[in-house]
C-alpha cells in the first residue's frame, strides 16, 4: 500500500476521532454548566479560602494598600476553580515529558508557565490601571439591581465571557485541524505564543468577573484612584488564580511526565486531541454558562440546572 493510500485509508478513522473528541467535549462542557453551583464556589470555597488567609470576614473593609494586595492574592487563590484554568492546562499539557530526566522536564515546563504569567499580568495590570482611573463610572462598581435580573455588570460579563468562550472553542477546533489555526505562523517564530495567549485570556477574566470577592476589590481600587495599586492588586489576584494550576502542572511534569509523553507518542494526534478537548470543554462551558444559562435568569429561556447547593 502506498503512502497516499495509507493516508486515505486512515482519514475515516481520523475524522471519527475528531468527531468523538468534539462530541464528548461539548457534552462535558454542557454537563459542567448544569452541575456548576456558583454559590458553592463563591461562598464555600472562595470566601472560605480568602477569609482563612486574611484572617477576617471577606466583606470587611479593606484597610490600606498592603491589605488590598493580600486580599487580591487570597481572593484569586479562592477563585481557582475557573474554566480558563482547564484550558490553560490543556495548552501546556503536550509539553509534559519532552525531556527524559526530571530536571529536564521541569526546565521544559517553566518557560511556558512564565510566558503564560507574562500575558496574564499585562492584561491584569492594564485593567487595574483603568479601574483605578475610571472604575467609579464602570458597570462593575455599581450595586444596582434591575427587575430583569441582568444588571449592567452581568451584561458586561455576558459580553466578555461570551467572546472568551468562542475564542476557546475556535482554538480547540483549530487544534484538531478543522479550522485555520490563527496562531500557526506566529507560533513558528515564537514558540511560546500560545502560552501568552492563554495568559491574556486568563487576565481578561478580570474584565468580566461580576461577583463577590472580585467586586469588593474592584470597588476599593476604584475608590483609591491609585493606578499603581490597581495594577499590582489585579496582577496579584490573577497570580493567585493560577497558583494551583502551576503547582499541578509541575507535579504532573515530575511524577508523570515520561509516561504522559509515551502515551501521547503512541498514537499520532493524541497531543492535539488532548489540547483540543481541554479548550473545547472550557469554551463550551464558558459560553453556555455566561451567555445561555445566565440569560435564563430573565425567564426568556429555560436552561437545565441541578441545584445541589444554595
Amino acid at each position: 500500500m502506498t503512502t497516499t493510500e495509507t493516508r486515505l485509508a486512515s482519514e475515516p478513522a481520523v475524522t471519527l476521532r475528531r468527531g468523538r473528541t468534539i462530541l464528548f467535549s461539548v457534552l462535558a462542557g454542557f454537563a459542567l454548566t448544569v452541575l456548576w453551583s456558583a454559590p458553592f464556589v463563591d461562598r464555600v470555597i472562595g470566601d472560605g479560602v480568602t477569609s482563612a488567609i486574611i484572617g477576617h470576614e471577606t466583606d470587611a473593609p479593606i484597610a490600606g494598600i498592603m491589605s488590598g494586595v493580600l486580599f487580591a492574592f487570597a481572593s484569586g487563590l479562592g477563585g481557582t476553580l475557573t474554566a480558563c484554568n482547564i484550558a490553560a492546562l490543556g495548552a501546556v499539557a503536550p509539553l509534559l515529558g519532552q525531556k527524559q530526566s526530571v530536571k529536564g522536564r521541569v526546565l521544559m515546563a517553566l518557560p511556558p508557565l512564565a510566558w503564560l504569567v507574562a500575558g496574564m499580568a499585562s492584561v491584569s495590570a492594564a485593567y487595574g490601571v483603568v479601574a483605578a482611573l475610571f472604575g467609579t463610572h464602570m458597570p462593575q462598581y455599581s450595586t444596582a439591581t434591575v427587575a430583569s435580573g441582568l444588571s449592567p455588570r452581568l451584561i458586561q460579563s455576558m459580553v466578555v465571557f461570551g467572546i472568551i468562550g468562542l475564542v476557546l472553542c475556535y482554538l480547540g477546533l483549530a487544534a484538531l485541524g478543522i479550522v485555520k489555526d490563527p496562531m500557526a505562523n506566529i507560533a513558528r517564530r515564537h514558540p511560546h505564543a500560545r502560552s501568552v495567549l492563554m495568559g491574556v485570556l486568563i487576565g481578561a477574566f478580570l474584565v468580566g468577573r461580576p461577583f463577590g470577592l472580585y467586586r469588593h476589590l474592584f470597588r476599593d481600587v476604584a475608590d483609591s484612584h491609585n493606578p499603581l495599586y490597581g495594577a499590582v492588586s489585579f496582577m496579584m489576584q490573577s497570580v493567585g488564580n493560577i497558583v494551583v494550576l502551576a503547582l499541578l502542572f509541575l507535579i504532573l511534569t515530575v511524577v508523570a511526565g515520561g509516561r504522559v509523553q509515551r502515551w501521547m507518542a503512541a498514537r499520532p494526534g493524541r497531543a492535539a486531541m488532548l489540547t483540543a478537548s481541554a479548550l473545547l470543554v472550557a469554551g463550551v462551558f464558558t459560553f453556555l454558562y455566561w451567555d445561555v444559562r445566565l440569560l435564563a435568569r430573565t425567564g426568556v429561556i429555560w436552561y437545565p440546572i441541578i441545584s445541589w447547593y444554595s
